[in-house]
């Protein structure tokens, strides 16, 4: 097994970011994720957890990325009907939680997850990939023995340690020793972007879309709703679609606007932002007034996702506007 060190592997921001709505914006430095553990000094614990084996979805996965910059994250790509997948599972959580702290294992459902099974090149189950300072890293496909999947393990703890990733959690007691812990309390989010934020881990991304919406009626300057809705809008436009049936269906009709926008969807939603900002700006000349409106309002809404500070989406602008002038 080779395992490319973590500065050569390419980062999921634009995979698996897209659930980045609650400190993406007007958070202050160094705040943490949502579920992620504020980071700590080297050696000392760096914060709580539920527990050291979670679940990760296509909404949630943000905070494990942050995570990723104190503790590893081993990535366990999985279907519950397999039962080689189950069997590494069970391995796995026997392992990470012998590490005591010093691992944390997150449990994907493959296929109710196709964002991350495909920003981690899942062709099958099981898949098993890290995050190491916000990286991820290919392990291996299949099953391992328990000594082989030990050694795994051991090497990403050394990757870890040579890029300083050296942290540790420890697993939440009762809220009352937490609070006597002096753990930080998170100021709570507005209300309507908590409802969003909830709406997303469940899945329902119409009631998510709506309280985002809201938000943003009630102040238009709320850029931390309008981000959160272009992700979430999204997410939903992605809901349901096999990657293969977008695919299919942008090949058999390059013509076909909507058809086009959608594999543009896919393509930023799996980390390829330049693919995506490309097609679509290929696609802008080519359409009449209304449709170059749809091509515009669509780069907009991608920009937002992308994040407006980040270099491809200033160089996809200017390209847009030499285009519409």
């Amino acid at each position: 097994m080779t395992m490319p060190p973590p500065s050569a592997a390419g980062n999921l921001r634009g995979a698996v970011d897209l659930s980045s709505l609650v400190n993406r914006a007007n958070a202050p430095a160094g705040t943490a994720a949502p579920g992620a553990p504020a980071p700590g000094a080297e050696g000392a614990p760096a914060g709580t957890l539920p527990s050291l084996v979670l679940e990760g979805t296509d909404a949630n996965f943000t905070g494990f990325i942050e995570l990723s910059n104190t503790v590893p994250v081993i990535v366990d790509l999985k279907a519950d009907w397999a039962e080689a997948s189950k069997e590494l599972t069970g391995l796995l959580v026997k392992l990470v939680t012998e590490y005591a702290g010093r691992l944390v294992l997150v449990g994907v459902e493959a296929q109710e997850n196709p964002q991350l099974a495909q920003a981690f090149q899942a062709q099958s189950v099981p898949t098993v990939a890290a995050l190491v300072g916000g990286r991820p890293l290919s392990l291996f496909q299949g099953t391992y023995p328990e000594e082989e999947l030990r050694a795994v393990l051991e090497q990403v703890l050394q990757l870890a340690a040579q890029n300083g990733v050296t942290g540790t959690v420890s697993v939440a007691g009762a809220d009352a020793s937490a609070a006597d812990a002096g753990e930080p309390v998170e100021e709570p989010l507005p209300p309507h972007h908590a409802e969003a934020y909830e709406a997303i881990e469940k899945g329902d991304y119409a009631l998510a879309i709506a309280e985002y919406q809201t938000a943003i009626a009630q102040n238009p300057r709320d850029t931390l709703a309008v981000a959160g809705l272009a992700q979430v809008q999204l997410l939903a436009r992605l809901q349901d679609k096999s990657l293969d049936e977008i695919r299919a269906a942008a090949a058999a009709s390059p013509d076909d606007l909507e058809a086009q926008l959608l594999v543009a969807d896919l393509d930023l939603s799996g980390g390829h932002i330049d693919d995506a900002f490309g097609r679509l700006l290929d696609l802008f000349p080519k359409q009449d007034p209304d449709g170059k409106n749809t091509v515009r309002t669509r780069l907009l809404e991608l920009f937002e996702v992308v994040g407006t500070d980040d270099p491809r989406v200033a160089g996809a602008r200017r390209r847009l506007a030499g285009l519409l002038y």
